[in-house]
C-alpha cells in the first residue's frame, strides 16, 4: 500500500469545532500546529474517552493540550503520579470499554513495557505514542530514533507484537492517531505510534480534517454479566496448554495484521540506482539527500516505512532489485536497518548512515555516505 503525505496549508488561526460521536469532520481550518499538540488534538477527535500520562521533555505539550482539551470535552484527563501509574490506569479503562491514549518519552516508555505486555496478553486496545528522545539513560531531549528495537520487537516480555505506525509529518501524524485508535479496536491490541522530538516540538503549517470514529459496543467490556456469559480480562494462563493455545490466537492475529496492514510510501523509486530507506524525521532528510543526488545525475530514491511493524519487507525487496545499492538513514547507531537486511536477503549491498544522541543527519552527510557506499560496493565487485 502506497501513502503520500497530504499537501500542508497556510497559517491561520486555530477554530475549534465540538467534536462528536458520529462521522462528522471535527475541523481546524489551515492551522500552524505543534506536533505534539496536533496529535493530541487527533486524539480528542477521534474519540479518545480517557487520556493518561506524566510530564516528559520533548511529549510535555502532548500532556498539556489534554489537560485542557479533555475536561472542556467531559472527558477523562489523569496525570499519574508515575509512568507505572499511567499505563496500568490505561489497561484498567480499557478493560472497561474505554478508548485510551497513554503518551510519553523513551525513559518513561520503558516504565511501561510490563503493562503493555500484560494489555498485548488481554487483548485490550490501548493507543500508546513515543516522542522519542536520546538516550540510553536519561540521555538527552534530543531527537532521536533509538527506540526502533524497543517498538518494533517486543518492548516487553513474551511472544507478542504491537503495530507500530511512523509518521513523518504533523499532518500524517494527525491522519494515523486516528488510524492507531482502528487498528488497535480492530484486532484489540496495542498500538504504538513512534515519532521523535523533532516531530513533536516542530510546527507546521497544516490544512488538517480531524475525523471522528463511530463508537460500538467492544466485545471485551468488563460491564456486568446479567445478561451474557461472564467475561474475564486477563493474561494470566497457569497451564502450559493453555498458555500455548492463547499464544497461538496471538500469533494468528499478528499474521493477519502482517498480510494486511503493511503502509509504506515511496518517492522517486523508478529506475532509481540507489535506495535510501528512512522513517521520520530521517525520512526528511533523506527526501533533500535524494533531490540533490539526482541534480547531480545519481538515480536516487526514497523508501519510507510508515508501518515499522509489520514492516513492509517484500514491497522494499521489490524495489531494491536491479539497484546498485540501499541504505538505512536513521537517527540511532543502526536498528531498522537489520530489517532492511532481512527484507533485502542479500539481494543488493545494504549500508547505513546515522547519528546518535540526539544529532540529526544532514542532506551533505547522507549524500557523502552513499558516494562512499558506492565506491565500496563496486571494490567488492571488482
Amino acid at each position: 500500500m502506497t501513502v503520500v503525505d497530504r499537501p500542508a496549508g497556510a497559517r491561520t488561526r486555530i477554530v475549534a469545532s465540538p467534536s462528536g460521536t458520529g462521522s462528522e469532520a471535527h475541523h481546524l481550518d489551515r492551522v500552524l500546529m505543534k506536533g505534539n499538540e496536533a496529535m493530541a488534538e487527533a486524539a480528542v477527535a477521534a474519540g479518545c474517552d480517557a487520556y493518561f500520562g506524566y510530564p516528559i521533555t520533548p511529549q510535555a505539550e502532548l500532556l498539556e493540550w489534554m489537560a485542557r482539551r479533555m475536561p472542556e470535552e467531559g472527558r477523562v484527563f489523569v496525570q499519574a503520579e508515575s509512568e507505572l501509574a499511567a499505563i496500568n490506569m490505561g489497561l484498567g479503562a480499557a478493560a472497561a470499554g474505554a478508548r485510551v491514549l497513554v503518551s510519553s518519552s523513551s525513559p518513561g516508555i520503558s516504565l511501561m513495557a510490563e503493562a503493555m505486555s500484560y494489555m498485548a496478553g488481554s487483548r485490550l486496545p490501548v493507543v500508546l505514542i513515543n516522542v522519542q528522545r536520546g538516550g540510553p539513560g536519561l540521555g538527552s531531549i534530543g531527537a532521536a530514533q533509538g527506540d526502533y528495537f524497543q517498538a518494533t520487537k517486543g518492548h516487553g516480555h513474551g511472544d507478542y507484537r504491537v503495530p507500530v505506525l511512523a509518521p513523518s509529518s504533523i499532518a500524517e501524524a494527525i491522519d494515523l492517531v486516528r488510524d492507531a485508535f482502528i487498528l488497535a479496536e480492530r484486532y484489540r491490541t496495542p498500538v504504538m505510534l513512534l515519532a521523535d522530538g523533532i516531530l513533536g516540538q516542530a510546527m507546521e503549517p497544516v490544512a488538517p480534517t480531524f475525523r471522528t470514529l463511530e463508537k460500538s459496543a467492544p466485545n471485551w467490556i468488563l460491564d456486568g454479566a446479567d445478561h451474557r456469559v461472564p467475561r474475564v480480562v486477563k493474561s494470566l494462563h497457569l497451564r502450559p496448554e493453555d498458555l500455548e493455545q492463547h499464544d497461538i490466537a496471538l500469533q494468528a492475529v499478528y499474521d493477519e495484521i502482517t498480510a494486511t496492514e503493511q503502509r509504506w510510501a515511496g518517492e522517486q523509486l523508478d529506475e532509481a540506482e540507489v535506495v535510501l530507506v528512512a522513517y521520520g524525521t530521517a525520512a526528511r532528510v533523506a527526501r533533500t539527500a535524494v533531490e540533490r543526488m539526482r541534480a547531480e545525475g545519481l538515480r536516487a530514491g526514497l523508501f519510507r516505512p510508515i508501518t515499522l511493524w509489520p514492516f513492509p519487507s517484500e514491497p522494499l525487496r521489490a524495489v531494491a532489485k536491479g539497484t546498485r545499492a540501499v541504505m538505512a538513514v536513521e537517527m540511532s547507531s543502526g536498528q531498522m536497518v537489520e530489517d532492511v537486511r532481512l527484507a533485502i536477503e542479500g539481494a543488493v549491498p545494504v549500508f547505513h548512515h546515522g547519528r546518535m544522541g540526539g544529532m540529526v543527519p544532514s542532506p551533505d552527510g547522507v549524500v557523502d555516505a552513499v558516494r562512499r557506499a558506492l565506491g565500496m560496493s563496486e571494490e567488492a565487485g571488482r
